[in-house]
């Protein structure tokens, strides 16, 4: 009988941290990957704090697709952080040990800022399909106004929508296991610790997915659908090229984006042979996005490019090419 009461009470006890074990299977060397880690996320901060000031300083750069490349910028910003520091304290100083409280939030930062990068995709995709299928209509329509409502939508619907996540995990019992075979907390390694019943978490992040991820993916190569087709019609051949080279930067991102995406999906299911890749693919997609966001639009934008370079104090070199 009172081993029974004893089984029956350890059944019940709440873990009271997570412990975040890294890479699962290379743990002796994983070490080695902070030093390019954290070089990706000193890439991310600087260079998106560097589209931000060019932004801001230049006049020229008060355009919708600027001010939503901004907003990308922020956005990437908080993405990276959410996750980089807790990562390096895990590789440099053995730090694994993180709270539920703190576990749960960083859950729904990183669902939040994903879906919000996938919103702010969809926005810019609008801008150029507007820009492009209705050029006399563009300023009318694309204006502050425009980028002002959508960013509030996008925050209302993503921070609303990935509130049930980290409450529904808050509500599963954790009683025995607390080593979660990541450097960050995901949804499913969270909930796979669990001692009852998760099957309303898996449906609800799935069903997150297909709407805010899935939506957003099949609206965005909808307008570029509509682009492609409007730029087929025109006659000139320059007016062509010069149509889709607006559109050249935001399509290189966003197929990497989703293109990231599904690929995570995947060897996510395909990661019980070997679990380290899909984790180590789940880092690099939430710190190499961020990193190489303004690289692309400072290498395929001149506008971008000459404003870099008035900021870095080149202004003068670049007035006389």
């Amino acid at each position: 009988m009172d081993t029974t009461l004893s089984i029956t009470n350890s059944s019940r006890l709440q873990v009271s941290e997570f412990i975040l074990v890294g890479l699962p299977g290379i743990h002796e060397w994983q070490h080695w990957l902070s030093l390019p880690l954290a070089l990706l996320y000193i890439l991310a901060l600087i260079a998106n704090i560097l589209i931000l000031i060019t932004i801001q300083h230049e006049p020229s750069l008060h355009q919708p697709m600027y001010q939503l490349l901004g907003i990308l910028a922020i956005v990437d910003i908080g993405l990276a952080t959410t996750i980089m520091p807790k990562i390096l304290a895990i590789l440099w100083f053995d730090a694994k040990a993180i709270s539920l409280h703190e576990c749960f939030a960083q859950i729904y930062a990183i669902h939040t800022f994903m879906a919000m990068e996938s919103g702010i995709f969809l926005c810019m995709a609008v801008d150029r399909y507007v820009a492009i299928c209705y050029p006399l209509q563009y300023s009318s329509i694309d204006n502050e106004g425009f980028v002002i409502k959508a960013t509030l939508s996008m925050v209302l619907r993503n921070g609303l929508l990935t509130i049930p996540l980290p409450v529904l995990a808050a509500q599963r019992h954790y009683c025995s296991r607390n080593e979660i075979d990541h450097c960050l907390c995901s949804n499913l390694g969270v909930t796979s610790l669990a001692c009852d019943d998760v099957t309303i978490n898996r449906v609800y992040q799935l069903a997150l997915a297909w709407v805010t991820l899935g939506g957003d993916m099949g609206l965005v190569f909808a307008s570029y659908a509509l682009i492609v087709r409007s730029v087929l019609r025109l006659n000139s051949a320059e007016a062509t090229s010069k149509a889709l080279s607006t559109c050249s930067s935001h399509l290189i991102l966003i197929v990497f984006f989703y293109t990231a995406v599904i690929v995570l999906s995947v060897t996510h299911l395909a990661g019980r042979k070997v679990p380290f890749i899909p984790v180590l693919f789940n880092v690099l997609h939430n710190v190499m996005p961020p990193a190489f966001n303004p690289m692309v639009y400072a290498l395929r934008t001149q506008e971008l490019r000459v404003g870099f370079q008035r900021v870095l104090g080149l202004g003068e070199n670049v007035s006389r090419k």
